[in-house]
């Protein structure tokens, strides 16, 4: 008797699942939920497209790796973006969307380049170039070799990213913490009482905040720069997805923000 090998599924394949079951089972966060599936899956495909193109064995800096992406194939998939943000997305994309639409392709270009090179953009612009950019940069800080910094630090060694939010993985009795890059997704150890932000060490000003029904995901603030991200626990829920999972719980935001905490990196929702 033979058996067929498990399939193993994809990262992108993994977070498209996991939001499907999160909307199923979160009814207060499934409009935003269904709206981040369909950029999941929008992205899932252009990622099928870049993982076909042969990477060189380079090795990549933070500066470097932003310089190789790819901006006018990704501006190529922007038609496609905004169609499908006009279609299903709220009506203050859509209507960005609409605008951004009458751009020449030199123009949106330009808007990919500025984020790319680390620039900050409003929100909406800010969405349409990380939905485009992401997978770009997370396949070649997967499959390129990096010559990260000599001390980790509170950005990205693959990209120079900003994190997104934070990840407790299960280590002997305990958990380590680590950050997730909101542009390359990729993940590095940081330390577990530290402020990201400011590099506040006392626990006393280090405050966490969960609410009922999700205790796998909590706010990490700081009081003395008054900056949050949010931190995804893994030994308390082990099939949690940290980027969906981050998406899911807005409404931990919207209590950090009402306590006057601003967030580190707005997801790429903006939120």
């Amino acid at each position: 008797m033979s058996f067929a090998p498990p399939t193993i599924k994809s990262p992108w394949t993994k977070r498209i699942d996991r939001a499907r079951d999160l909307a199923a089972r979160m009814p207060s966060s499934k409009q935003l939920l269904d709206c981040y599936l369909h950029i999941l899956e929008f992205q899932h495909e252009v990622h099928k497209g870049i993982a076909q193109q042969p990477v060189g064995p380079v090795v990549l800096d933070a500066t470097a790796l932003r310089q190789r992406i790819n901006l006018d194939d990704a501006v190529r998939h922007f038609p496609a973006l905004a169609a499908l943000v006009q279609r299903v997305g709220p009506p203050k994309l859509a209507e960005r969307a609409q605008r951004l639409h009458s751009m020449t392709r030199e123009q949106l270009r330009d808007l990919l380049s500025k984020v790319a090179s680390g620039s900050e953009l409003d929100n909406e612009n800010a969405f349409f170039a990380r939905v485009l950019l992401q997978p770009y940069a997370e396949q070649l800080a997967r499959t390129s070799d990096a010559k990260g910094p000599t001390v980790i630090g509170n950005k990205c060694p693959r990209c120079g990213g900003e994190p997104q939010l934070a990840v407790i993985r299960p280590e002997g009795d305990g958990g380590k913490r680590s950050l997730l890059c909101s542009l390359c997704q990729w993940e590095w150890e940081f330390r577990r009482i530290w402020c990201p932000a400011c590099g506040e060490e006392n626990h006393e000003k280090l405050p966490r905040y969960s609410a009922e029904g999700i205790p796998a995901v909590r706010v990490e603030a700081c009081e003395t720069c008054r900056r949050y991200l949010k931190s995804i626990d893994l030994t308390v829920d082990g099939h949690a997805i940290p980027i969906v999972d981050e998406v899911a719980t807005v409404p931990l935001d919207l209590w950090a923000v009402d306590r006057g905490y601003q967030k580190l990196k707005l997801n790429v929702l903006g939120f």
